[in-house]
């Protein structure tokens, strides 16, 4: 029986809750600015597609069929009117992904995510300054030429080509919420430093910027501090590690100091970087307890005391379960990505970031209806929630 509806299987796609972060107005405005909008109506236009996106990194082991029937379970049967639809086949809905690329999905994460902690949500500010971390991660590619000559592959102890190539993501995430603001996709041999640059546009004044020691080199600390924003990052004090010279003591153990590489010679003309340097160690129980030094650009002690600053650095480790949360949670240990070819490898780790950052916006709005610091709210259990309510009744797209 055809249903009084006339309304087409395209329209009738539910995506439940993602839906409230990725609303069908901002999917269909980044479509038309990517220029994928379509002349001519298909059963699998281009804002399902990018719905699929998403809903591929919620049912990572899933076929095809398995996520689109996810997405299309929520159709309201109880509205009056009922019919059967066919689900596209895999080489359907294979096609459709390569018609969307990789370029909406990036534009989709990049519009909505926005960070998410208030000023009232303890942990997340420092001297005024909203805590972030950066680091990078790797993800295992289909082993396929195209992606092997895209994104290349690590190399083995033993001399040999590891198992699979590899893409190299460095991301900027909020430490007190795990939401992911701002990443850069490249491939393995691509250093975290360099995909690191094309994320300093990313950084501000209100921002206290935490790395770990493999990030500092001069160039990049200038350039970062070129933002305005805060920095603290930790530096190497190995035998090739840089040298602080000297400048003056600060009351509460810290000092001040000039960094300035000795080679070239042009480098030696330039003004020194002004940073005060904080050292100490951290009682383990080993007989050699490991030294740590961090730089910062806050160079005021009455603003925040070294103490403060060494405890800061320990959120860093903020952004090492985030990449948890994404690789053994969401994706799945031990998974490699499913496409077979760089863009749409490129899709699919977008939607892996846009996923992410959904469960996460949902769960800060979870927290804040609750009164429930969302730090304590389980990612397993909200990404568990979210792909049981991936397909509600009434939330459909309009």
């Amino acid at each position: 029986m055809k249903p009084e509806s006339d309304r087409r299987f395209s329209d009738l796609v539910s995506v439940g809750v993602l839906s409230r972060v990725f609303p069908a107005h901002l999917v269909d405005e980044v479509i038309t600015e990517c220029g994928r909008t379509e002349r001519r109506h298909r059963s699998l236009p281009a804002r399902v597609m990018a719905y699929f996106a998403i809903g591929m990194a919620l049912d990572a082991s899933g076929s095809y069929e398995d996520v689109m029937a996810q997405l299309t379970d929520g159709l309201a049967w109880a509205s009056g009117w009922s019919q059967e639809f066919g689900l596209p086949s895999a080489s359907a809905i294979f096609q459709a992904r390569a018609r969307l690329g990789a370029e909406p999905i990036r534009r989709l994460f990049e519009r909505v995510a926005v960070p998410l902690a208030g000023p009232e949500m303890a942990g997340a500010f420092l001297a005024g300054r909203r805590m972030v971390a950066i680091d990078g991660t790797t993800l295992d590619v289909a082993d396929t030429a195209a992606n092997e000559e895209f994104f290349t592959r690590p190399p083995h102890s033993r001399g040999e080509a590891s198992a699979f190539p590899q893409a190299r993501i460095v991301a900027l995430a909020e430490c007190a919420t795990h939401a992911v603001l701002a990443a850069r996709i490249g491939a393995y041999k691509q250093s975290e430093a360099a995909l690191t640059r094309d994320l300093v546009d990313h950084l501000g004044p209100s921002m206290l910027l935490i790395a770990d020691r493999g990030f500092f080199s001069y160039k990049l600390w200038r350039q970062c501090a070129a933002t305005g924003a805060g920095l603290l990052w930790r530096m190497r004090t190995d035998a090739k590690a840089p040298r602080p010279v000297h400048v003056a003591d600060l009351p509460d153990g810290s000092w001040l100091a000039h960094l300035r590489r000795r080679t070239p010679a042009a480098e030696r003309n330039r003004t020194p970087i002004t940073a005060r340097i904080i050292d100490y160690t951290v009682d383990d129980g080993r007989d050699q307890p490991t030294v740590y030094r961090l730089a910062t650009t806050l160079t005021d002690p009455s603003q925040v005391s070294a103490a403060e600053l060494a405890a800061a650095y320990t959120r860093r480790w903020e952004i090492e379960m985030v990449f948890d949360e994404l690789k053994t949670h969401q994706r799945g240990p031990r998974m490699v990505l499913r496409s077979k070819s760089p863009e749409l490898v490129l899709q699919e780790i977008w939607g892996h970031l846009c996923c992410h950052y959904a469960i996460r916006a949902l769960m800060g709005q979870a927290g804040l209806a609750s009164g429930t610091d969302p730090g304590r709210i389980s990612f397993t259990t909200a990404l568990r929630t979210t792909r049981q309510t991936l397909a509600q009744p009434g939330a459909f797209p309009p």
